[in-house]
C-alpha cells in the first residue's frame, strides 16, 4: 500500500492543482476537488504507513476542505448554474427579450461572424445607475496568460445567443481594437 500510495499520491495532487487553477468551469474545477480527496486520501495512507501523524493530521483537514470544495462546485454552484440556464430557457418562451446569465461573460469564448475563434471573454463592464453594458473585455492569444492581449470590445458590438457570445466583426477589425493593459482596462 505504500508504495501505490507514494505515487497516487503526487500524481492526484499535481492534477488537481492543474484542474482547479486552469479555471475551465464550474464542473471541472469540482473534480478538481474530487481529485484532491484522492491526493490527500493517498497521503494519509502513506502518513499512516511511516508513521508521520503530521501528514495524516494535514491531510485529514484537507481532506475535509476538499469535500468542502466538492459540494460547492459540484452541488451547489451546479445547481445554481441550472438554475440560470432554466431562466435562460424559460426567458425565450415568454414576450419580451431573451435573457442570459452575466456569469457566461466570464467564461465564454468569443466568435467572430464568420465563427472564428477570437478570445475568451474575461469580463464586462456595466454602468452603476443604468446597469447597461458598456463594454466586453476579451483575452486572445498567449498560453496559460502569458504573452495574452486584452481588448475592449464595445457592447454594440457583442451578441448573446444560445450561450455563445459572438461579434460582429470581423478577425482584421476585432485585431485593430486597441489593447488595454491587463490591470487598467479605461
Amino acid at each position: 500500500m505504500e508504495h501505490i500510495a507514494t505515487w497516487v499520491a503526487p500524481i492526484a495532487t499535481t492534477i488537481a492543482a492543474l484542474m482547479t487553477a486552469s479555471n475551465l468551469g464550474t464542473r471541472i474545477t469540482g473534480w478538481g476537488f474530487a481529485v484532491f480527496t484522492v491526493g490527500s486520501l493517498a497521503w494519509m495512507a502513506l502518513g499512516l504507513a511511516t508513521h508521520q501523524p503530521n501528514l495524516v493530521w494535514q491531510n485529514i483537514i484537507l481532506t475535509v476542505l476538499n469535500l468542502f470544495g466538492i459540494w460547492r462546485w459540484l452541488g451547489r454552484k451546479a445547481k445554481l448554474e441550472e438554475g440560470a440556464e432554466r431562466a435562460a430557457e424559460a426567458s425565450e418562451d415568454t414576450p419580451g427579450e431573451a435573457l442570459f446569465p452575466v456569469s457566461l461573460l466570464t467564461s465564454a469564448r468569443l466568435s467572430a461572424a464568420s465563427g472564428a475563434d477570437l478570445g475568451a471573454c474575461i469580463d464586462a463592464m456595466a454602468g452603476c445607475g443604468s446597469g447597461r453594458f458598456s463594454y466586453l473585455v476579451v483575452s486572445s492569444g498567449g498560453v496559460g496568460g502569458v504573452g495574452e492581449t486584452v481588448r475592449r470590445l464595445p457592447w454594440k458590438e457583442v451578441q448573446v445567443e444560445d450561450e455563445k457570445v459572438r461579434t460582429s466583426l470581423d478577425e482584421q477589425r476585432f485585431e485593430r481594437l486597441k489593447p488595454v493593459a491587463k490591470d487598467d482596462w479605461r
